[in-house]
């Protein structure tokens, strides 16, 4: 690698060559050509947002203009030599390095984006839309990314994967901590959506127990979409990081990938994970699936879990409640739950034949897998109505706060809501009360931004 710095910029910048190392050793021409190229149909401005991302790992924006914003020189290009490949990087932030050398995490997960967007402008190109017209292609499709990243592993159950807010508060993250801490005492590794709070926190109380039980190598897998690592970069534990194309390949990533859930303190896009593991969970076909799922948090986020809990109940019913446990203030109960719902995920697979790394047996209905766009016409027709089936409810639930979430942090929805207005989400007048009721708390305790005031990107109607 050779470097130099950059001219002054809003930030200090670094020009540089790196050289990846494992991992992404050589690319096509047609998978360099693809990244490189800038026009329509081309992956260059994709990879240069995502490049962007994670060379500010660990930043405690959510805003995704910002960091494009500080360095708008910033370029990325893929080389291709007769050795393999180069990544020039032009007006990098300067974080990132350390005496002139690249950190070598950053670079990693670096390397992880181009083999991402790489693999995808191929495998899952237009020349193969048909192939993802089908739950079974989809999810050979979300197999086949998790494969290529190297994340299926064999081995034995031992993957829980922790969701919950990037905009917590200090009592909640030290929380996610202590949780993460007894986790990885009793053997387990940790996946999460890869950014700060709730996704970092498990990650980081679980190193120091694995450091403890010299549990080596421990994994900290980050999943991610081009549309929520720009406002959500990595945190600087992530040592497995896969971005997925869209929110929905992104979050039957976690339930094949992960042997039990559990749920910190959240906003909307928790929500929306919540509403969508529970419109799993409430099919037929995986009634009779264990798959632990526990909502947990310090004392007093006691109010917020009674609130969602309230809410599933007037939604979908006690059922739907019944697949969850809420426990409150107690890490280690927590974990010894976990554990022992992953001892039944284990005895279940061995009898049914299926693999450990993932969950062949889930049962995921087309209409889930397909890329939801949250545009005003799509979030104005969602049926959010009683006397519909709890899991079909679930999933329009899940997608109204998906369209918020975009709304929020993401630069098509921002757009969208900046030329049209809020999004408006309509349904039966309970439902609508409880709904709003429950967005609003989450103004209150400030679980929409990080920082600065909130400006709300959607209108609830009854």
């Amino acid at each position: 690698m050779s470097n130099e710095i950059g001219a002054a910029t809003a930030l200090p910048t670094v020009n540089a060559y790196v050289y990846p190392r494992g991992g992404l050793d050589v690319l096509s021409r047609d998978e360099v050509a693809r990244l490189k190229d800038a026009s329509t149909g081309g992956m260059h401005d994709l990879l240069r947002r995502c490049a962007l991302a994670v060379l500010t790992s660990g930043s405690a924006s959510d805003d995704p203009r910002a960091a494009q914003e500080l360095y708008p020189d910033f370029d990325i290009q893929v080389l291709q030599q007769d050795r393999g490949i180069r990544i020039e990087l032009v007006s990098a932030p300067a974080m990132a390095f350390v005496d002139g050398q690249i950190i070598r995490g950053v670079a990693e997960l670096l390397f992880a984006v181009v083999r991402d967007l790489a693999y995808t402008a191929i495998e899952l190109g237009p020349e193969y839309a048909t192939d993802l017209e089908s739950s079974a292609g989809i999810t050979n499709a979300v197999f086949g990314l998790l494969r290529n990243a190297r994340l299926l592993q064999p081995g034995d159950p031992n993957m829980v994967v922790c969701w919950g807010g990037h905009s917590i508060n200090r009592v909640e993250y030290d929380y996610t901590k202590l949780v993460g801490y007894e986790l990885g005492l009793r053997g387990m590794d940790i996946c999460t959506g890869c950014g700060p709070g709730a996704m970092k926190g498990p990650m980081k109380g679980a190193n120091v127990a694995h450091a403890k039980q010299r549990q080596y190598p421990a994994r900290y897998i980050g999943i991610t979409e081009p549309g929520i690592i720009a406002a959500e970069s990595p945190n600087p534990i992530v040592n497995q990081l896969v971005i997925m194309p869209d929110i929905e390949k992104r979050l039957e990533s976690f339930v094949r990938l992960g042997h039990g859930i559990i749920v910190f303190p959240g906003g909307v896009g928790t929500a929306e994970e919540i509403l969508y593991l529970l419109g799993l969970l409430l099919q037929e076909e995986n009634r009779d699936i264990p798959f632990p799922f526990i909502l947990t948090g310090p004392t007093a986020s006691a109010p917020y879990f009674e609130q969602i809990d309230q809410f599933i109940r007037l939604t979908l019913g006690d059922e739907a409640a019944s697949r969850y446990e809420i426990i409150v203030a107690d890490p280690e109960q927590v974990a010894r739950r976990m554990s022992a719902g992953i001892r039944k995920v284990k005895e279940y697979r061995v009898g049914h034949k299926d693999s450990f790394y993932f969950n062949w047996s889930l049962s995921i209905p087309l209409d889930l897998q397909q890329p939801f766009v949250p545009t005003h016409e799509a979030m104005a027709a969602l049926d959010l109505h009683h006397g519909r089936p709890p899991h079909e409810l679930a999933a329009d639930l899940r997608r109204a706060f998906s369209g918020i979430v975009a709304g929020n942090v993401k630069e098509d929805g921002l757009r969208r809501v900046e030329e049209f207005g809020p999004f408006r989400i309509n349904g039966d007048r309970d439902i609508m009360q409880s709904l709003d009721a429950l967005l609003r708390a989450f103004v209150e305790q400030r679980r929409m931004k990080i920082a600065g005031e909130y400006k709300p990107c959607y209108e609830v109607v009854a």
